[in-house]
């Protein structure tokens, strides 16, 4: 158990963001720690397989890779799941579920090859275990094994974290369409507020407009204050043999954050009243009750929490059109509540961004603000020209996260008015 080869899966575009904060937390370097598309993979330990699952707010799991061999046939994804020991990771009074994943494979039905290596799982253990075998389970299994084949080749591993890791266990309330948690810390990441290398946070305040349930503010509120991402949660390797509860007690209270750390202030808002009583409860189980700061508002009227910081949003868009909740106190032509504007946008956006903009340039100087949309054209919609523009995706959307350093007013108001030409 002391040198695995891990691998951790994470959003497209998270990857180099996602090793430095792997880095950090296992000290791997070189051929120890590589980048790939879709994850990073690295070789350490056990205990460094559990410290990931604690600490890391990029991954979506952390892999251990015990299988990698050419195949051709369903026979030989059987031979290669038959090699496994897997008697040394889990007992045959366990359950089990294998989720397959395949990129041009040359084999017909994947249900099939699932059923294969199931069956080869399964007589190894009758061989080992006098013919006791663990039993499937699909919606909540003791132990999740996960196949990957490409044209070539089958990859098998065991999981150790069970639930994905952006389910960090304290958002119970939430909207129609949240944001995942790790995708929050990769836009804080990519902003250059968090460092996932050193662990270092920017002194500069912190504020999303639009925060829906809160995952943004809630996800910078813990960095800042140094809960881990992992504190309020289980994990699938407590249901594994290897597993110590005397090792996993002493890596939990090496996390627990200091008592003299100051935060930075954290700021979240959104038009709909409803959505800010969710971030606030929240946040409470989050334990950032005090480090983060909720309102209610519409963003196109919110004013600056402070006289400079840094903004992260993730407007509601396209796919997320029916998100934003009702606004308390508003109503429709027909008597019935009405939409936010943060959700009262089509999926060209509508007027909000140009006004958001205009908001911005007018109130927000010193700011600098970072926008998570699929729309390439936001920067054009806004009429803002964005400094830096970061692809990442959300699930299946690509997105871009364009940054704008707001200046008062626009770039015509700022230029001096032309001078009378004289007569000749």
């Amino acid at each position: 158990m002391n040198e695995l080869s891990l691998f951790l899966p994470c959003a497209a575009g998270v990857e180099d963001f996602l090793a430095q904060e792997v880095h950090a937390l296992t000290g791997r370097v070189g051929q120890d720690l590589l980048s790939a598309r879709g994850g990073v993979r690295v070789r350490a330990g056990w205990r460094d397989a559990l410290k990931l699952n604690l600490h890391s707010r990029l991954a979506q799991r952390v892999l251990i890779e015990v299988a990698h061999a050419p195949y051709r046939s369903e026979n030989d994804l059987y031979a290669i799941a038959g090699g496994v020991a897997w008697e040394v990771w889990f007992t045959p009074k366990q359950t089990f579920k294998i989720e397959t994943t395949a990129q041009h494979s040359p084999l017909q039905s994947l249900n099939f090859a699932t059923l294969r290596i199931k069956d080869a799982i399964a007589d190894r253990f009758r061989a080992k275990a006098g013919g006791v075998r663990p039993s499937i389970e699909t919606q909540w299994p003791d132990v999740r094994v996960f196949a990957h084949l490409t044209t070539e080749f089958c990859t098998l591993y065991i999981d150790t974290s069970g639930e994905p890791l952006f389910k960090r266990g304290w958002r119970q309330d939430k909207g129609d369409a949240p944001l995942k948690e790790t995708l929050a810390a990769a836009m804080l990441a990519a902003s250059g507020w968090w460092n996932p290398e050193t662990g270092e946070v920017s002194p500069q305040p912190l504020y999303d407009p639009c925060c829906g349930s809160g995952t943004i503010a809630i996800e910078a509120a813990q960095i800042a204050t140094g809960i881990a991402a992992g504190s309020s949660r289980r994990f699938g390797f407590e249901k594994l043999l290897p597993f110590q509860s005397h090792v996993w007690a002493a890596l939990k209270a090496e996390a627990a954050p200091r008592a003299d750390r100051r935060p930075t202030p954290v700021f979240g808002s959104d038009v709909s009243h409803r959505m800010v009583d969710f971030a606030e409860r929240n946040a409470e189980r989050a334990g950032v009750a005090q480090a983060v700061q909720f309102r209610g508002g519409d963003a196109l009227q919110r004013m600056p929490p402070a006289e400079s910081g840094v903004i992260v949003l993730n407007p509601p868009y396209g796919e997320r059109i029916e998100v934003g909740g009702v606004a308390r106190g508003r109503a429709g032509p027909s008597g019935a509540p009405a939409r936010g504007r943060e959700e009262a946008q089509t999926e060209d956006g509508g007027e909000f961004f140009v006004q958001l903009a205009s908001h911005w340039k007018k109130n927000y100087a010193g700011w600098t603000a970072w926008v998570l949309t699929p729309d390439m054209q936001l920067p054009k919609r806004m009429r803002l020209k964005e400094s830096r523009r970061v692809p990442m995706w959300n699930g299946p959307i690509e997105c871009r996260l364009f940054r704008f350093d707001m200046v008062a007013g626009s770039a015509r108001e700022r230029a001096p008015a032309p001078q009378p030409q004289p007569q000749p």
